[in-house]
């Protein structure tokens, strides 16, 4: 394989925001595995958002790269499993799978598609230094020819439709709109996108858990996100299974293990001191009454999806809700730059009124 840009590139990623920005070009946010495609010929390898290779998991989406692609490109995009009128994440996880002979079956069960959103090379040109405005019309017209499985995502810059599509498209699978700057280049690993999604979830590692009061499987369990240095801190619990899946819970995680906690980065938690600087579960509260603060450490190896309502400082204000694995994330990957930055207010705003001397 010999193209302007070559294996491994990371994508160009996005960071949260509260309300759809202004002036922009917007997509809607498809609800599957990010992916850049690299064709040069016969030859094609399929990447994941960490870089690591997805090809031999779609061979009916590399078929469908050398019939529908232009003959040398590298395309951004997402590979997505959709059929009955709306996405289905979890099929798509299910196509992750060691077994070469369940992959030819499930390429045949639930095949995938591939949705394009960015042009970064054709033929011999690069355009990742190029204004987004212009990338755009190159993957227009060079996917115009393409039928599917291959598609090229539809796009605006009109950011009243932007809206519309951010209600209209959640009954579909997809999960809100990300917004682009339209002059801008294509910067590899950097959070020059904005995304709006619906309701407010973030990619945290799972780094232990706590039983079930009734001994039964995990009660919780423990999340973690990397701060700017890169330490794994404690920002809360994700809890309330049902008694069944307390108890697969716990087969799942079983391998994972640690008989002996040195080398976890949370292995001081024992240590008072050690709270002072850092978040660590376990930390003396007010709230924690008689309850029994052990827990099981884990190695920090599985990433899973959390709906929160909101941050108190740098932790989950209440309790968040399990939506997923994510076997498609890279733990180290989970940080604070994905959260939702909340809409500032001052409460003396709202007290003014009420305090006037007038009234």
């Amino acid at each position: 394989m010999d193209l302007p840009l070559m294996p491994p590139i990371e994508p160009m990623l996005a960071k949260a925001v509260a309300e759809i920005p202004a002036g922009m070009q917007y997509e809607a946010k498809w609800d599957g595995f990010r992916a850049l495609v690299f064709r040069d010929g016969e030859e094609v390898e399929i990447a994941s958002r960490t870089t690591k290779p997805l090809t031999r998991y779609f061979p009916e989406l590399v078929a469908a790269c050398r019939a529908e692609l232009p003959e040398r490109c590298v395309l951004d995009g997402e590979i997505v499993v959709a059929h009955d009128g709306r996405l289905h994440f979890e099929e798509l996880q299910e196509r992750i799978h060691p077994a070469a002979s369940r992959v030819r079956t499930l390429a045949e069960r639930t095949p995938a598609s591939f949705v394009a959103f960015d042009l970064l090379a054709l033929g011999a040109r690069s355009l990742a230094d190029e204004p987004l405005a212009a990338r755009r019309a190159a993957l227009v017209e060079a996917l115009g020819p393409a039928r599917a499985p291959v598609f090229t995502a539809p796009a605006t810059t009109d950011r009243a439709l932007a809206l519309e599509w951010f209600d209209r498209f959640e009954g579909a699978g997809l999960d809100g709109v990300v917004a682009k700057p339209l002059d801008a280049p294509y910067r590899p690993g950097v959070r020059s996108m904005f995304k709006v999604k619906h309701g407010r979830t973030a990619d945290c590692v799972v780094a232990g858990y706590r039983e079930h009061k009734d001994g039964q499987g995990v009660g919780s369990l423990l999340l973690g996100l990397h701060d700017a240095a890169g330490t794994l801190q404690h920002v809360g619990v994700c809890a309330s299974f049902t008694a069944a899946r307390r108890r697969e819970l716990a087969t799942e995680l079983a391998p994972l293990r640690m008989a002996d906690p040195a080398g976890h980065p949370w292995a001081a938690w024992t240590e008072e001191a050690a709270h002072q600087e850092g978040r660590l579960p376990g930390a003396p509260s007010r709230w924690s009454g008689g309850k029994d603060p052990q827990w099981i450490p884990l190695r920090p190896e599985r990433v899973c999806e959390v709906a929160y309502d909101h941050m108190e400082g740098t932790r989950f204000r209440h309790t968040t809700r399990f939506q997923r694995w994510r076997p498609d994330r890279e733990p180290a990957g989970c940080g604070y730059g994905q959260l939702v930055e909340p809409v500032r207010y001052d409460l003396t705003q709202l007290l003014d009124d009420r305090l006037s001397p007038d009234r």
